[in-house]
């Protein structure tokens, strides 16, 4: 389906994103998280390419793969790095042709060792090429771009962000999904300042609950720009162990998103990192019937 039909019939979509794994081993984990989630009915799902792209044909399987052995609408992630225009269009027709109609359209991080993103020779410089490029070869395509609610870690200066997002929205972008964030005041400033933009398309807001302190520090490392709010990260350090840490981000994510669907947000989606736990638990928390009853 459309992923604007599902945003438009929706008060609010709750969607997962999972990135591929690299043997059959973890494919199989993987798709044991995807039917414990499935029970929760989520408005879709996405799969994400790796690091530089590098799992472009991983990626590209496990979209096949949950198109074929599931009823999930899947989105998948599409990159500018390391594709020329030929490699995009061969992509896309393969993904047209197995049904695939949905894109989250990005520029992408430089692969390991480039410090600044460079185009490959006929390739793309900036995601909003993309967004038009795939709008001009499958116009029926659905559309999801990025929002950075703390700031965009390349572009200093807010207003030209502002101004690069809504050339996207401009060039077919049918929605945007935030990175993470854990203080839901940086997404509604965000969202009054796409307002101010003029952007009137859904904007869905991006959560990954803490699980471990290893994690925290490695996503403090890899998501450049994002705010750890004190009283997380006081009630983190304080945490004896592991699970008492998992406890602290689950409990802080369930109460973002409480807040959140009060405040009337289009969607959530929730960056599962291929695990089912913590999502599980945040719905059992809110009330199952509860976010059942909000889709209606």
């Amino acid at each position: 389906m459309h992923i604007s039909r599902i945003l438009d019939s929706q008060k609010i979509s709750f969607s997962f994103e999972f990135f591929p794994p690299r043997d059959r081993a973890g494919a199989e984990r993987l798709f044991c998280t995807i039917r414990d989630l499935f029970a929760l009915q989520p408005s879709y799902v996405s799969v994400t390419y790796g690091a530089g792209g590098s799992t472009r044909e991983l990626t590209h399987d496990l979209v096949l793969r949950i198109r074929k052995e599931t009823s999930l609408t899947v989105v998948s992630h599409l990159t500018c790095v390391g594709t020329a225009r030929e490699e995009i269009l061969d992509i896309m027709t393969q993904y047209y042709n197995s049904g695939i109609q949905n894109i989250m359209a990005l520029r992408g991080d430089p692969p390991a060792g480039q410090h600044q993103f460079q185009a490959c020779p006929g390739g793309f410089t900036y995601a909003t090429e993309l967004v038009a490029f795939i709008k001009k070869h499958f116009p029926d395509s659905g559309i999801g771009v990025a929002g950075y609610p703390e700031g965009h870690p390349e572009t200093p200066n807010r207003l030209k962000e502002m101004d690069y997002l809504k050339a996207k929205v401009d060039a077919g972008a049918d929605y945007i999904c935030s990175q993470l964030f854990f203080d839901n005041r940086d997404f509604y400033d965000f969202r009054e300042r796409c307002i101010l933009a003029h952007i009137n398309i859904p904007i869905i807001a991006g959560l990954m609950p803490i699980t471990s302190l290893k994690g925290t520090l490695r996503m403090a490392e890899l998501a450049s720009g994002t705010r750890f709010p004190a009283p997380l990260l006081k009630s983190i350090f304080s945490a004896p162990n592991d699970q008492e840490v998992e406890n602290v981000g689950i409990n802080w994510v369930t109460n973002q998103v409480s807040d959140l669907i009060n405040n009337d947000a289009h969607g959530i989606h929730f960056y599962t990192l291929n695990q089912s736990k913590a999502a599980l638990k945040i719905y059992e928390s809110l009330g199952m019937t509860a976010l059942s009853r909000l889709n209606c």
